[in-house]
C-alpha cells in the first residue's frame, strides 16, 4: 500500500508539473501572438498614414492666402457673388503644377453662420463626369477594359441587359458613353432627373435602381446609331458607373477611392447624399436659385427643394453625385496631366485619349472641351444648389473655382465663371513662386480671428 501511495504522490505530481509546464507555455505563446497582433497593427497604422500622407482639406485654410497681391481679385470675386447672390465658393490655383493660392469666400452655411474654408467640400455635379472617365481610364491601364469594348448584349460587359428595344444598342462601347456618342434619346428628358416620373410611368412603388434606369433608357429607340452625332447624356456615365463595379468587382465609389483618388492624395471625395441631415463632415450647404418645391424623388409625392430630396443626387453617382473640395479636385487634375511634377495616376497613353477629339462638335473623353490652340482642357458642372468649373491650361494658370449657390441660367451661368475668374485673376500683378501647398503648408505668421472682413467685405 505505501508503495502504491508513493507511485500515485509521483504520478499526480507529474500531472501537476506537467499541466504548469502547458500553462506556461500557453502564457508565453498568448504573449508572443499579442505582440506579434499589435506589431502587425501598429505597422498597419503606420503603412495607412504612410499611403494617406499630407491632407490638404485638414491642413490648408484661408489665412494662409491673405496675400497682398490677390486683394484686388479678391475683392472682384466677391462683387460678382454679391451681384449674383452666391453664397458661398471656393477657388484653388495652380501653375507649373504648384498648388499657390486656395481660398474660400463668402458661407460655407449662413444658417449656423460657419464661413467658407478652403478645405470645404461642395457638390461638383457634371465635373464627377471626369472622375469616372479617369476611373475608366484607370481600368484601361490595368489590363481590365479596352475603350472599343461592347457594353451591351451577350458579348457584352453588361450581359444583364439583353432586353433593348432598338438593335443596335449592341453597338455601343465603352467610347461612346465617354464622349456622348451612345446614341441615347432624350425623347422622355433626363430620366436621372425625372426620377419621380419614370416611377410614375412604370409603376413603381420604390426608387428605380441603376440597372431600371438604364432598362428604361434601352427600352426607347436610339435617336442614331451609336457613334454618330454627340448628344450629352447623363445616363451613359450611369451606365459607366455600372461598367466599373461589373469589370473591377468592386462598388463604384470604392474602386474610385481605392484605385483613383486616395493614389492622386484625395482623401475627402464622395459620392453625395441627398439631405443637409446627411451632409459629410465639411460638407457645405446649397442654395437653389429660387423656393420652388418639386415632387420627391422617391415618388412619397412630398414637395422638396430641388437641392434637397427633389433630385436624387446620389443616384447620379458617376454621372453627377462626387463632391470634393476645389483643392483636391484640382490635385486629381494635377494627376492626370501628363506633366512630371505631381506624379500621374494614369499612363501618358491615357492622358492623351482623354482630350483626343477626332471629329468636330464631339466630347473629350470626361472633359468638356479641350481647346488645342489654347491647351485649355474645360470641365463645368452644375444643378440646383452647385456650380463647379475646372479649367487646366497646359502652360499657365489653373483653377477650380465651385460654388454652393446655382443661378437661373444654369449651365450657362456656370460658363460665364470661366470668364469671370480669368478676368479676376488679371487684377493679380505676381503670384507666389516660393510656395506649392500640394508639398508642404506655408508658415502662417499670424491668423486674423475677425471672419466678418472675410464675408461681409463685398462691396
Amino acid at each position: 500500500m505505501q508503495r502504491l501511495g508513493a507511485c500515485l504522490f509521483r504520478a499526480n505530481h507529474f500531472m501537476k508539473r506537467h499541466i504548469a509546464i502547458v500553462i506556461v507555455t500557453l502564457l508565453i505563446g498568448g504573449v508572443i501572438y499579442l505582440d506579434r497582433i499589435l506589431s502587425s497593427d501598429n505597422e498597419a497604422v503606420a503603412a495607412e498614414t504612410e499611403e494617406q500622407g499630407y491632407r490638404l482639406n485638414d491642413s490648408l485654410c484661408n489665412a494662409i492666402s491673405d496675400l497682398p497681391a490677390t486683394t484686388s481679385m479678391e475683392k472682384y470675386i466677391k462683387r460678382w457673388m454679391s451681384r449674383y447672390n452666391i453664397r458661398g465658393a471656393s477657388l484653388a490655383v495652380m501653375r507649373d503644377e504648384h498648388l499657390i493660392y486656395c481660398k474660400g469666400f463668402g458661407w460655407a452655411d449662413q444658417e449656423e453662420e460657419r464661413v467658407a474654408e478652403v478645405g470645404d467640400i461642395y457638390r461638383i455635379a457634371s465635373a464627377s463626369k471626369l472622375v469616372t472617365a479617369v476611373g475608366i481610364m484607370k481600368l484601361c491601364d490595368q489590363g481590365l477594359l479596352r475603350l472599343d469594348d461592347k457594353v451591351f448584349g451577350e458579348n457584352g460587359i453588361l450581359k444583364q441587359f439583353t432586353d433593348y428595344r432598338d438593335k443596335r444598342a449592341a453597338d455601343i462601347t465603352v467610347r461612346h458613353l465617354l464622349n456622348h456618342t451612345a446614341g441615347f434619346s432624350r425623347q422622355k428628358g433626363d430620366l436621372m432627373f425625372r426620377v419621380a416620373d419614370v416611377m410614375a410611368w412604370e409603376e413603381m412603388d420604390t426608387t428605380p435602381t441603376a440597372d431600371e434606369l438604364i432598362a428604361f433608357q434601352l427600352a426607347m429607340r436610339l435617336r442614331c446609331a451609336p457613334g454618330g452625332s454627340a448628344q450629352y447624356s447623363n445616363v451613359g456615365y450611369l451606365v459607366l458607373s455600372r461598367v466599373i463595379e461589373q469589370v473591377s468587382g468592386m462598388g463604384y465609389e470604392e474602386y474610385l477611392q481605392t484605385n483613383v483618388l486616395r493614389p492622386a492624395g484625395c482623401y475627402d471625395m464622395h459620392i453625395a447624399y441627398n439631405y443637409y441631415e446627411q451632409r459629410y463632415p465639411g460638407e457645405v450647404r446649397y442654395y437653389g436659385h429660387d423656393e420652388e418645391r418639386i415632387e420627391s424623388y422617391d415618388g412619397s409625392g412630398e414637395l422638396r427643394l430641388r437641392e434637397y430630396g427633389g433630385n436624387n443626387i446620389r443616384g447620379l453617382q458617376g454621372a453627377g453625385a462626387w463632391v470634393a473640395s476645389s483643392v483636391e479636385m484640382m490635385r486629381l487634375v494635377a494627376s492626370i496631366d501628363g506633366k512630371p511634377g505631381v506624379p500621374d495616376i494614369i499612363s501618358a497613353e491615357s492622358v492623351a485619349e482623354m482630350k483626343n477629339i477626332t471629329r468636330k462638335g464631339d466630347y473629350a473623353l470626361g472633359w468638356a472641351r479641350y481647346h488645342e490652340g489654347s491647351g485649355s482642357l474645360v470641365r463645368t458642372g452644375t444643378m440646383s444648389g452647385t456650380c463647379a468649373y475646372i479649367d487646366h491650361r497646359e502652360n499657365g494658370i489653373s483653377y477650380v473655382f465651385l460654388t454652393n449657390t446655382s443661378h437661373y441660367r444654369g449651365a450657362g451661368f456656370t460658363n460665364s465663371i470661366g470668364q469671370m475668374v480669368r478676368t479676376a485673376m488679371t487684377r493679380v500683378e505676381s503670384w507666389p513662386t516660393d510656395r506649392d501647398m500640394f508639398v508642404e503648408v506655408p508658415k502662417v505668421e499670424k491668423v486674423e480671428a475677425d471672419s466678418t472682413a472675410v464675408v461681409g467685405d463685398m462691396s
